[in-house]
């Protein structure tokens, strides 16, 4: 009875979804916060950084990579990232009579924080660093409050009011499942104010200014050695080599943007050596930058339709 229950919950969610999403891609809702993603066809494996955000599948599969682990995900399975993660991501599951479907909610550390403090939650975390993204199965509560949230579209009065503390219920159901302390570690390791937080940080800021390791590690209050340690457990990868995704990632929107060419995107980003920017930009996404454009507007893929952020 449970499992035919949870069934006809994704059938309805799944029904408000697709009347949202007249195309493939993401659609941004009148809630700020809220967008839903739609494929109608399966994705090669696109490179890219996770944003801060919650995501449900509620029709369709996908595969993840965050670091060495190869994540195989479906209908009521969601990925969580507090910071910003890099990873790969691939759509497996989707057909135009059956459309990948996703329900993307943009999270914030101080939300997150804000809740536990309030509700009093006891989140009982152990002092091993995770990494900053990982994936879970939903429960009848929390696909509850996400019906909940997708209802109130139909009413512009209801959702502007109700939004917010909808929200709040859906985080509160985060933290109080199977998964709660991984969240709640990931909200400490996210806040600036932390070691691996502020380097995180700086480096997301400053992504095109050379990385000094001995100044950047005593900046956050931390050896060299133990900085690398526990960034590289969090980000999946040490701190040089976050720089040069973070490097390469902004190339690849200026340059589908139209607005610079190679030369130019690489000197923006930080790259003193064009060679060296083609060889890590074809390492990364397995093409030259030129021919990587090409076959991007080809497919109408575009960085809009980042199958990451879903």
């Amino acid at each position: 009875m449970k499992e035919t229950k949870n069934i006809k919950k994704f059938d309805q969610l799944c029904a408000i979804v697709e009347r949202a999403t007249p195309q493939d891609g993401m659609t941004e809702t009148i809630i700020p916060f809220l967008s839903f993603m739609r494929a109608s066809q399966t994705t090669s494996l696109t490179q890219g950084i996770l944003n801060p955000s919650f995501c449900l599948i509620v029709q369709g599969r996908k595969k993840v990579h965050i670091g060495k682990d190869t994540i195989h995900y479906g209908v009521g399975d969601f990925l969580v990232a507090s910071t910003h993660v890099p990873a790969a991501g691939q759509i497996i599951g989707a057909s135009k009579s059956a459309p990948y479907y996703c329900v993307r909610i943009e999270l914030d550390a101080k939300e997150i924080a804000d809740v536990v403090i309030e509700a009093k939650i006891d989140v009982r975390s152990n002092k091993e660093t995770v990494s900053g993204a990982f994936v879970g199965k939903s429960d009848p509560e929390l696909q509850e409050a996400i019906f909940k949230l997708l209802r109130v579209l139909d009413k512009p009065k209801d959702a502007a009011f109700l939004a917010g503390s909808i929200k709040r219920e859906i985080i509160y159901r985060l933290l109080v499942g199977k998964d709660g302390h991984l969240l709640y570690q990931n909200v400490l390791i996210s806040n600036q104010d932390s070691g691996i937080g502020k380097a995180i940080y700086w480096i997301k800021e400053h992504f095109d200014q050379p990385i000094k390791m001995v100044q950047l590690a005593k900046a956050v209050n931390m050896s060299v050695s133990s900085l690398h340690h526990k960034f590289k457990a969090v980000m999946t990868m040490g701190p040089l080599q976050y720089q040069k995704q973070l490097r390469l990632q902004e190339a690849r929107k200026l340059l589908l943007a139209g607005v610079v060419d190679a030369s130019a995107a690489a000197y923006k980003v930080g790259y003193e050596s064009h060679s060296q920017f083609t060889r890590e930009y074809r390492r990364l996404f397995g093409a030259p930058p030129m021919k990587d454009m090409k076959s991007l507007k080809t497919l109408g893929k575009g960085m809009k339709v980042d199958v990451l952020q879903n």
